[in-house]
């Protein structure tokens, strides 16, 4: 437990780095532009390189399918009452996309290797690709959509580099294509660059956070979305699957991972209130830390 707890604080100091860099330098440092370099150049790196680490296995293929089939069933279901509950477009993208977008890349990978172990690692890798190409697709066209008419925001979804990177990677794994060496180790230089800078923009637009950004309606509908109706609906859902309860525990905590730093990183990309969104991650990062202390050891002892 005192090792997990140090994963986690180990990842939130480059988050107060990122605070503390915007504090000291102010206007002299530019989010927009850190942000434009990880989406449109270090996160790619970081797919292609996730994906061409280690061959396929089928069995992997299960887990992120069932992940898949909970968010967009609880999506279609959130489309439903989301106008009626947030009328405000901006609010209601933030809504529809960052109560489904979870941190199961910086986080639930750590934490799915200090609870499980390294066995857990090709099942938290993949949930977290699935992770990442809903909120490339789904997620760019929605919070493009609070800014941009709907053809831009599907303009906007295919110019996502990721999506790209994640094709080309796919076909270089099914081909059998080994990749050299030198040039593996270049990709993991700029996958970990990727999520340096992630966190670093996080804590960066922390900075600017004030009381005002913290919507109470937006806060408690996207903490009940994404710490109690999308993890028991997940359970529901597993029910009716045959999979071990080692991965279906692996599932259920990539699932309550607190919010994702994307969400920060597309909503100022698109213009859809970015500290609104960096106070929400903020929220749901605190709440996380109680909350999971509480449910660790049912996950725990699920397996």
């Amino acid at each position: 437990m005192v090792s997990l707890l140090i994963s986690i604080l180990g990842i939130y100091f480059f988050v107060a780095l990122g605070a503390f860099a915007k504090w000291r330098f102010k206007e002299e440092l530019h989010e927009r532009s850190l942000i434009l370099i990880s989406v449109y150049i270090l996160q790619p790196f970081l797919t292609f390189w996730g994906l061409t680490t280690r061959e396929f296995d089928p069995d992997i293929f299960e887990a992120p399918a069932w992940y898949l089939l909970t968010v967009s069933l609880l999506f279609l279901l959130m489309l439903a009452f989301s106008k009626s509950l947030f009328p405000d477009k901006k609010k209601r993208a933030i809504f529809l996309v960052s109560s489904l977008v979870g941190n199961t890349a910086n986080l639930g990978i750590p934490l799915g290797i200090a609870i499980f172990g390294e066995a857990s690692v090709p099942y938290t890798t993949m949930i977290n690709l699935t992770n990442v190409l809903f909120v490339n697709s789904v997620g760019v066209y929605i919070y493009s959509s609070g800014s941009f008419s709907p053809k831009e925001s599907m303009m906007n979804v295919v110019k996502m580099p990721i999506l790209w990177s994640a094709a080309a990677a796919l076909a270089v794994n099914i081909a059998g294509i080994e990749i050299p060496h030198t040039i593996e180790e270049n990709l993991k230089l700029g996958a970990y660059a990727s999520i340096v800078v992630q966190l670093l923009l996080f804590g960066i637009y922390l900075a600017g956070v004030r009381v005002e950004h913290l919507d109470l309606k937006l806060i408690k509908a996207v903490g009940s979305v994404k710490f109690f109706i999308l993890p028991a609906l997940a359970y529901a859902l597993l029910q009716l699957s045959d999979m071990s309860p080692f991965i279906e525990s692996i599932l259920l905590m990539e699932l309550i991972t607190p919010l994702a730093i994307a969400n920060v990183n597309f909503a100022a990309l698109f213009n859809c209130r970015p500290k609104d969104v960096a106070a929400l991650v903020f929220a749901s990062s605190i709440f996380f830390l109680l909350y999971f202390v509480l449910i660790w050891p049912l996950i725990v002892n699920s397996q």
